[in-house]
């Protein structure tokens, strides 16, 4: 995949890169680029976060479906638009067509996390919840279009979404005009695309050269096999806190695009994902949704390698508080920053005190604690004590866990 491309027919040309940048102007925000030192002392690299996830609608979704529906005819755009997405794509359209005054409907998964719902109806969108997954919103949504005479929007394999995706590469090199790598989410491929077409015909103008390397969820990661195989396959995807970016099967003009342009494509696990957003609200105070954070996540993970000036995009900031509480405790455990114990103890007295003491004795602070005599296995004279503490990263737990064990106690860390 590296190396100079050979560009193809099916790549937008600068040309309409701009005339997309050119009909967003007033309609999207152009989002700052944040310099993130956490980061920059991570891979050694300067390191700069494009904060899309502070762009309208909370994505840069807003980009392709505006553009995308701006060029549709006035006939078209009488018959109404439908769309299916898991949640940013859905409040992109749903915007864009409430300020051209389009109908809207728009299929959406039954898990969607609640703020994209209610954004999207807020929009004034026809929203429907079928399926479990993506891909039966955008079947239902296909069908809708084929009955209705409804315009489809598709989320990534169209030109015109390409395009008004590829504006914040445009974004991005003006920015910072010495980038020499762009680390982003892929899902379907519709952003990657863009930019990667983008920057790099930009950066030919100049002369130079600007890697750029995808990121998807392991859970859900159809690029790497489809790379391999010259052709977009469709794979079994798995749970994945990345929803936005849970798409099973690669768009065909995308993966087209990114055949040709993106130098690489690396996946994180959802444990990564989470110890990125942990570290996007500690040290950039940037509140992401997991999708969006993948790229933050690669970096973590030791799985970006960098030599110049690098750019992550925080490509979306719409998460649940309910997901977001969820994966702050994940995050921390996998930080080795929290942690959730089983003890068993004799039944008798001192015991717990004396526990206490051991997880005082080792900085240890004890946030939960649960003392029962009910539980498989547990003999006549045993408790089991149930405790969760915060420690202070890996090499803190592995004392904690030390000091007890060392006084005579086995404790066994459960699952997170």
């Amino acid at each position: 995949m590296s190396g100079t491309p050979h560009l193809s027919t099916a790549i937008p040309t600068l040309s309409a890169f701009e005339d997309a940048a050119a009909t967003l102007d007033g309609v999207i925000t152009v989002t700052p680029l944040d310099h993130s030192k956490h980061l920059s002392d991570v891979l050694g690299v300067p390191v700069h976060l494009k904060l899309e996830n502070l762009q309208r609608t909370g994505s840069f979704k807003i980009r392709g479906a505006t553009y995308r529906l701006s060029r549709l005819t006035e006939e078209e755009r009488a018959r109404g638009v439908v769309a299916a997405s898991a949640g940013n794509h859905a409040q992109g359209v749903a915007l864009a067509a409430q300020a051209l005054g389009i109908r809207a409907t728009i299929f959406m998964p039954l898990g969607v996390p609640v703020p994209k719902l209610l954004a999207t109806r807020g929009y004034g969108a026809e929203v429907i919840l079928e399926g479990e997954t993506v891909e039966t919103p955008l079947r239902l949504a296909a069908e809708f279009a084929a009955r209705t005479g409804a315009v489809f929007i598709h989320p990534f394999d169209h030109p015109d979404v390409i395009a008004g995706q590829g504006t914040l590469g445009l974004e991005l090199y003006e920015q910072c005009p010495d980038v020499e790598t762009i680390v982003m989410g892929i899902g379907g491929g519709g952003l990657v695309a863009g930019v990667a077409a983008a920057v790099k015909a930009r950066a030919a103008v100049d002369g130079r050269n600007v890697r750029i390397i995808g990121v998807q969820a392991e859970n859900a990661a159809a690029y790497p096999s489809s790379l391999a195989a010259g052709h977009p396959l469709e794979v079994t995807t798995s749970p994945t806190i990345a929803d936005g970016i849970a798409v099973a099967r690669p768009g065909d003009l995308p993966f087209e695009i990114i055949r040709e342009l993106v130098d690489e494509v690396v996946t994180v696990s959802d444990d990564d994902i989470a110890r990125a957003l942990l570290v996007l609200l500690e040290r950039a105070k940037q509140v992401v949704e997991p999708a969006g954070a993948v790229g933050v996540a690669a970096i973590l993970a030791g799985k970006i390698h960098a030599t110049g000036p690098t750019i992550t995009v925080l490509s979306g900031g719409n998460i649940d508080p309910l997901l977001l509480q969820r994966v702050v405790a994940h995050g921390l455990a996998a930080s080795g920053r929290y942690m959730t114990l089983q003890i068993p103890l004799p039944d008798r007295p001192g015991q717990l005190a004396r526990v206490s003491h051991l997880l005082s004795q080792a900085g240890a602070n004890v946030i939960e604690v649960l003392h029962t005599r009910h539980g498989q296995g547990l003999q006549i004279s045993e408790v089991i004590l149930q405790l969760s503490v915060e420690t202070r990263g890996e090499e803190h737990r592995a004392h904690v866990i030390a000091i007890l064990e060392a006084a005579g106690f086995t404790p066994r860390v459960l699952a997170d």
